[in-house]
């Protein structure tokens, strides 16, 4: 038997921590520890341990299925591809090309993102692409796009969270949500820093805090504002940094003082002297960091709200200096890359701007058609779910499952069964899957190689280590077949290696610009951080907004200052990483693990206060509805939960969905312990078990989303938009609960 083992990456969360894959003598594959990738040196969380479950042929699907007679029955891949390009071509025909949908996935890699895309503005014509990352980071991105000209979750690497002074972590439970990471923050506490959390949960996270801050669901706009105000009236302002590092302080400031302290306690139930402690202990350190995840973002002003975290770092010089700066937690294993590469509804490869003629040129160029044959900005996500059956006729979907997932959930059920025609390719018959007219099995990361981006912005090589069944067959050769099918016969080559290289060809120049970096690079050095720009590209930066590096090249506006360059300050250390110094055809770019030191992403360099006000969630409780919802996830289970609740260890461990909620409002309910208790809101009604702790607000009650049926979370929540981002209202509605049957 060969013993070898296969470096790769785990399938789940934004962390992509490093495992080797080792063969078993059963002619399976079990992980083993990777201590060489620095995220999670070898550790794993549970999911990450038992990833290899989902490839038993027992649990994941080996061959096609097409509807018959109503029901889904085992098809040839010919059969079945046939069907799908017959369909995809009459209802084009008919109908026009906006008629078909693409919904894509955030656990998709770079290659499949980018194919994927490109089918679908260059074979099928059709504006109308999204993907479930849209439900994940988009508020952030717009949120940093905003105020330093750049989105990239983290612009610093994790392993500067222990040498900080203090973090506010905001609306995230990382202790279950991505669990290797907690060590990054007891480390911090260690060293003497701090750690402040933001959850209106006492969740494992916050129990691990040095200050805990409960704020009402909805309100973490409000709380930023407010410590923003204290930063201000208590002469904690970096008036220097704030006059040469950035613009737009004074209508900021304006806008932030209409938040005193006692009106923002009103407001979100933390105390004045918390807040006051908030800010010594943020301002108090040489650095210190913000920390967003989907507790604030996920609501229909959480572009703003990120806006206003950002502030409050821009403000107190906390953002492009060494060891501070503001972040987001990216959620799904690729959803930085997922949305740089073109399957978001506004975006070219290299986070390029579809409306931006430039962009249209360049892209269009290295796909060799006409820029103006590409199809403009379609729907977000949701407004693409909800437009399905009526201006969209069909829907090819890769790698999500929004009848878990999607706000509303069970009318985007209702939707997808009204669709014409359901094309779902998937790794197991998820719910989505099973609605489906044709369900095409597909590899799943351990079966192929491809490439990821992690939360800090690292590019990480996936490699294949083990064989698929007979049966399956990767997207890419998915996509290569449909486009034959429907006319297209050269341009979507199935390796995915020749499918990177021509992604960096599209992204070169772009923000994020991959076209430096190679399978080979990503190899030898464990991964490398965007922007990465090929040599002729830094050549041709040369003089402009970057600054040189040690080895020639330029970097490119937003990046950080090179090792050894004079900042003015001693950072104590290197700001790139030992790399390569030539590759044969000139200087290496390094990669860039820290963006902003030198400038920001602004045609100034400049980052921009934004100013911005409270107001409340789209759905304020009422008589009616007099609790809050707010909804995430457990340790065991993983997003819709399609393949972790296929793992019989992750079951045991949560097996199924409940209602968690104060013993005050459990005693006015009459409830106990595990009753029944059915949660209602405008939308629908959802039934699962009672969870009594004191850990939580007392008028509001937090589901988990994982799983579907009665205890479906998300038939409950609200798809009111962000008008910037178009995030839906995950994190806060109005509901009423009772007693299930009463």
């Amino acid at each position: 038997m060969e013993t070898t083992s296969t470096p790769t990456h785990c399938p789940y969360c934004a962390l992509q921590c490093g495992m080797n894959l080792s063969p078993t003598p059963e002619g399976g594959v079990e992980v083993t520890e990777r201590a060489d990738f620095p995220v999670n040196r070898g550790a794993l969380c549970g999911k990450g341990r038992t990833a290899p479950a989902v490839l038993s042929s027992r649990v994941r699907l080996t061959s096609p299925l097409v509807r018959s007679g109503g029901t889904l029955v085992p098809a040839t891949w010919d059969e079945a591809l046939d069907r799908i390009a017959g369909e995809l071509g009459r209802i084009r025909a008919e109908h026009g090309p906006d008629a078909l949908g693409v919904f894509g996935g955030g656990g998709l890699t770079n290659e499949k993102a980018y194919a994927l895309g490109k089918f679908a503005r260059v074979v099928l014509g059709t504006s109308q692409i999204d993907y479930n990352g849209r439900f994940c980071m988009s508020s952030a991105a717009a949120g940093g796009i905003k105020a330093f000209g750049l989105d990239r979750g983290l612009p610093f690497p994790l392993e500067d969270i222990p040498r900080t002074g203090c973090v506010i972590l905001v609306g995230s439970n990382l202790a279950e949500t991505m669990p290797p990471s907690l060590r990054f923050f007891s480390e911090l506490r260690e060293n003497g820093g701090t750690l402040i959390v933001v959850d209106p949960r006492r969740t494992k996270t916050a129990e691990q805090a040095d200050l805990h801050l409960m704020p009402r669901p909805g309100t973490d706009l409000a709380l930023a504002l407010g410590l923003l105000h204290l930063v201000v009236a208590e002469g904690r302002v970096d008036e220097e940094y704030v006059r040469e590092r950035t613009s737009g302080w004074e209508e900021a400031r304006a806008a932030a003082m209409a938040h005193w302290p006692e009106h923002v306690e009103r407001i979100t139930g933390v105390s004045v002297p918390q807040l006051r402690e908030t800010v010594r202990m943020f301002c108090e350190p040489e650095a210190a960091m913000v920390l967003t995840a989907r507790g604030p973002e996920q609501q229909s002003k959480g572009t703003d709200t990120v806006g206003a975290w950002i502030n409050l770092c821009l403000a107190t010089g906390r953002a492009g200096r060494p060891l501070s700066g503001y972040g987001c937690l990216t959620g799904q294993g690729n959803g930085q890359g997922g949305r740089e590469h073109g399957q978001k509804a506004d975006q070219l490869p290299g986070y390029r701007k579809l409306d931006d003629p430039a962009a249209r040129r360049h892209v269009a160029g290295v796909w060799g058609v006409d820029p103006d044959s590409l199809p403009g900005p379609g729907r977000s996500a949701y407004e693409l779910l909800d437009a399905m059956g009526t201006d969209i006729r069909s829907l090819l979907l890769m790698a999500s499952n929004p009848v878990v997932s999607a706000p509303r959930a069970a009318h985007i059920e209702d939707r997808l069964g009204s669709l014409d025609f359901l094309a779902v390719c998937d790794v197991v018959l998820s719910e989505t899957a099973a609605l489906a007219d044709v369900v095409l099995p597909v590899t799943q990361w351990a079966e192929e190689t491809g490439t990821t981006t992690s939360l800090e912005g690292r590019v990480l090589l996936r490699q294949r280590a083990i064989t698929p069944p007979e049966g399956v067959r990767s997207d890419l050769e998915v996509l290569h077949e449909l486009a034959a099918r429907l006319g297209v016969e050269k341009g979507f080559p199935t390796d995915p290696e020749e499918v990177f290289d021509e992604l960096r060809r599209a992204s070169a120049g772009g923000p994020a610009d991959y076209s430096g970096i190679t399978y080979r690079r990503l190899a030898e050095e464990n991964g490398v951080f965007w922007p990465c720009p090929a040599p002729a590209e830094a050549a041709a930066a040369e003089g402009a907004a970057g600054t040189p590096t040690t080895a020639g090249a330029a970097v490119p506006a937003g990046a950080a200052v090179p090792a050894g360059a004079d900042d003015g300050e001693d950072t104590g250390f290197d700001v790139f990483p030992e790399g390569p110094a030539h590759d044969g055809a000139g200087a290496v770019h390094p990669g860039t693990p820290r963006l902003f030191l030198d400038r920001f992403a602004t045609d100034d360099g400049r980052a921009r206060f934004v100013p911005v006000s409270h107001r409340p969630a789209a759905e304020e409780p009422d008589a009616e509805y007099p609790v809050l919802l707010t909804t995430g996830r457990v340790v065991a289970q993983y997003q819709s939960g399609a393949q972790t609740r296929r793992v019989a260890e992750l079951n045991a461990a949560a097996p199924g969905p409940f209602v968690e909620l104060h013993p005050r409002l459990a005693a006015r309910l009459g409830a106990a312990e595990g009753d029944p208790l059915a949660v209602v809101s405008r939308r629908g009604r959802a039934v699962a078990p009672a969870r009594i702790t004191s850990g939580i607000r007392p008028d509001t009650v937090f589901m988990p989303f994982h799983w579907p049926g009665e205890g479906r979370a998300n038939t409950l929540t609200n798809p009111a938009l962000d008008p910037t981002s178009r995030m839906p209202e995950f994190k806060v509605c109005a509901v009423r609960v009772e007693i299930a049957g009463s």
